[in-house]
């Protein structure tokens, strides 16, 4: 399937609302419980040194990671989770993109730690974790939602069925190690390295008011990957009642409407638990508007967090439904093998955008296998 021809099916319908100190210490590879894994040395880890939340879940990632020590990227940019563009530009892409020049070897996977901020505050509210993710890269941010915008800012790893390559694809996999707290995000790096390649469950729950437009390409696809992941063996279930769907037991990946379902129950949600490895996205405009307290508003990926997740996407401002992670791309790519942070990518068209992944990049369960699908 062309990726233009994805995006034209998408539409271009609204999304889903009714936006210094010293390094820090690495900790000595003689006690470290890192576990051996060849895509260490794709990984660089961004540091705040003005935030302590920022230091401490930094160094348990490359200590328990084993990322070699000259990948720590140390910034020094103000804590909030709002960042000017200035600031962005000077404080965090200079300062990675510099730092990744220096590496000297091929750099794929960039893991921002909590205390890094999340949006950068001009008139779209982008992501900073998807800005940075496209330094390299000559893509344009989305200035107009029109068609020629928005296909031209498509990704060239968009439903790509190959291991990332930065060099190839000119960006770097930008992912988040954060959460409500620093336990949860330091949770989020034990999981990775607990997963298991789990046959399920996988649920994905339909919503019934979401039927029409663009909506409805996402229920599709929803049903395509759950008929794709069945037909492979895995235990996956598409939920077509008007309730909100309350799992009885921890799941390795779920979809949803979230909070954008008539039939939503914040406690239901907030109550959902996974198995280590799970995965999950949620069609939510401002699902990673704040990892912080929260009243009202749309549902929270930090929920998610909490409950176990070890992989999820989020968007910080209203990213309409042509950005979502595609499910059937992004269950496919996981189940055959492929990282946290390639599987997410492939699944999800925009870059310079409003996208926010959660997780371990290379955190990999499953083992990998040839192409047994197409996108």
């Amino acid at each position: 399937m062309a990726k233009a021809l994805l995006l034209v099916g998408l539409g271009l319908g609204w999304g889903c609302s009714p936006a210094t100190s010293e390094p820090t210490p690495v900790p000595s590879t003689t006690t470290s419980t890192r576990t051996a894994n060849p895509d260490t040395r794709r990984v660089v880890v961004v540091i705040n040194t003005k935030s302590p939340d920022s230091q401490a879940v930094g160094a348990y990632y490359m200590d328990k990671r084993g990322i070699p020590a000259d990948a720590a990227i140390h910034i020094a940019c103000p804590p909030g989770e709002e960042i000017s563009r200035t600031d962005f530009d000077v404080l965090i892409a200079t300062p990675v993109r510099e730092k990744i020049k220096q590496l000297g070897r091929r750099t794929d996977f960039v893991v921002l730690t909590q205390g890094v901020p999340i949006r950068i505050g001009d008139k779209w509210g982008p992501s900073v974790d998807s800005m940075l993710a496209g330094v390299p890269s000559p893509i344009k941010p989305i200035t107009t939602i029109n068609a020629e915008n928005v296909n031209g800012a498509v990704h060239p790893y968009f439903q790509a069925d190959e291991p990332f390559n930065s060099d190839k694809y000119s960006m770097w996999l930008v992912t988040r190690l954060t959460g409500p707290t620093v336990a949860d995000a330091k949770a989020l790096v034990d999981r990775s390295l607990k997963a298991e390649a789990g046959k399920g469950p996988f649920l994905f729950d339909q919503a019934a008011n979401r039927n029409t437009e663009d909506y409805a390409r996402l229920q599709t696809r929803m049903s395509e990957a759950v008929a794709n992941l069945n037909r492979r063996g895995f235990q996956a279930e598409l939920d077509e009642k008007p309730a909100f769907a309350a799992p009885g037991q921890p799941l390795m990946g779920y979809v949803s409407w979230g909070s954008n379902d008539g039939a939503f129950r914040a406690d239901v949600y907030r109550q959902i638990k996974f198995k280590p490895g799970a995965i999950a996205e949620t069609f939510v405009s401002t699902s990673a508007r704040t990892f912080g307290p929260a009243q009202g508003g749309q549902s929270l990926i930090a929920d998610l967090i909490r409950g176990g997740v070890t992989g999820v996407k989020g968007y910080v401002s209203e990213p309409y439904t042509f950005a979502m992670a595609d499910p059937q791309v992004l269950f496919d790519r996981y189940t055959r093998g492929y990282t946290l942070a390639e599987s997410f990518y492939a699944a999800s068209p925009i870059l310079k955008w409003k996208d926010l992944v959660i997780g371990d990049p290379i955190c990999r369960p499953y083992p990998q296998k040839p192409s047994e699908t197409g996108s």
